[in-house]
């Protein structure tokens, strides 16, 4: 028998993040229910990695937007010990299956919800992807150029594993008190917390604002266009994360002034990357760090400055939830029932001598 053998899990996630947290349950034995949209999770047109993603579990299609579909899942939620969600913050609850409905029909159920950077703190509602998120940790070099296509999405895996994690640990509470967990898991939290357990001298330093302006020739095209680093007027780099989305993909030409591109479909993008992500990359290095971050958070768009590990750990969002603290490393697990501890003092050497279990 599989150690999570008979552990019952409604899968309402797509895409990378969720799909690879609860395959890790899986895994181990756990019996996943991936609930999907009429028509499929969209990541199913991409067979290669939707089966590497979605393995040992079980599908059921149901359409949220209906009020038999949403009867259907919350019918399934109140037999079940898990339910993971990956829409954007406040979706869940506006399709009827959000934390508090789901919790008072299951008190033990353990809800976790995975999102870029959250459901509450200054960036949840920001949009962005695993560059974005990576960017705003200080997880990319300050001269970081733009992923290739195959390049591992650090901020999508982490952020999986631990809310396999978070989700076992919490699971074992319910189980013993009876009493379930609302956990709130950020990407951009998990590697805000990796680069914070690296002490300050280790990491690079700031790019001086004095830095030459890199030319076209240095900017690498990203997988789509509109993903990945780009360079401002003064040397500074800024990350975009649009990856299939029309809207976010307008707001970033509504921002850099580029109209004309705005209602491209990501079909006809994608029969054009080199030349859309290099006018792109034109187009930002036009502006300052500051003025380029203003006009595409103005518009919605999905942007992030590469920070610094001072900057990090100095971020509003990041102190807001937890993940730094006091100026020292947190957690990275938000949780409403049982919380984590504070950050402590580690061990003197032997100073537990003699000493048995705690309680």
């Amino acid at each position: 028998m599989a150690p999570l053998s008979g552990l019952r899990v409604l899968d309402l996630t797509m895409w990378r993040p969720g799909p690879y947290a609860t395959q890790l349950l899986a895994q181990l034995g756990a019996d996943v229910l991936k609930v999907e949209p009429p028509g499929g999770e969209p990541m199913r047109a991409f067979r290669s990695h939707f089966d590497l993603l979605n393995q040992h579990k079980r599908s059921v299609v149901l359409d949220l937007k209906s009020a038999e579909g949403r009867a259907r899942c919350r019918e399934l939620a109140a037999a079940a010990e898990v339910f993971v969600e990956g829409f954007r913050p406040g979706v869940a609850d506006r399709l009827g299956v959000g934390h508090a409905e789901l919790r008072r029909a299951n008190p033990a159920l353990v809800y976790c919800s995975l999102s870029g950077y959250g459901a509450e703190g200054p960036l949840a509602d920001v949009p962005g992807h695993d560059i974005n998120y990576r960017a705003h940790a200080a997880a990319l070099a300050p001269d970081a150029i733009s992923p290739t296509a195959d390049e591992l999405p650090v901020a999508d895996m982490s952020a999986a594993t631990m809310a396999a994690f978070a989700i076992t640990a919490a699971v074992l509470h319910a189980r013993a008190t009876g009493e379930g967990e609302r956990i709130d898991l950020g990407m951009a939290d998990v590697l805000a917390h990796w680069v914070a357990t690296v002490p300050e001298a280790t990491t690079t330093t700031a790019p001086s604002t004095e830095a030459p302006v890199p030319n076209a020739t240095q900017h690498r095209v990203g997988p789509v266009p509109g993903y990945g680093v780009y360079r401002t007027s003064d040397g500074r780099g800024i990350t975009l994360g649009v990856v299939s989305e029309d809207r976010l993909w307008a707001a970033v030409c509504r921002a850099l002034e580029l109209p004309d591109l705005a209602g491209l479909g990501f079909g006809e993008r994608l029969k054009r990357v080199r030349e859309l992500d290099e006018t792109v990359a034109a187009a930002v290095a036009r502006f300052r760090a500051d003025e380029a971050l203003k006009r595409l958070r103005a518009e919605g768009a999905p942007v992030a400055p590469i920070l610094t590990r001072a900057e990090m750990m100095a971020h509003p969002h990041f102190v807001a939830r937890g993940v730094v603290a006091d100026g020292t490393v947190g957690s990275p697990v938000r949780t409403a029932v049982a919380k984590p501890l504070p950050p402590g003092e580690a061990p003197e050497l032997d100073a537990h001598r003699g000493e048995f279990w705690r309680g």
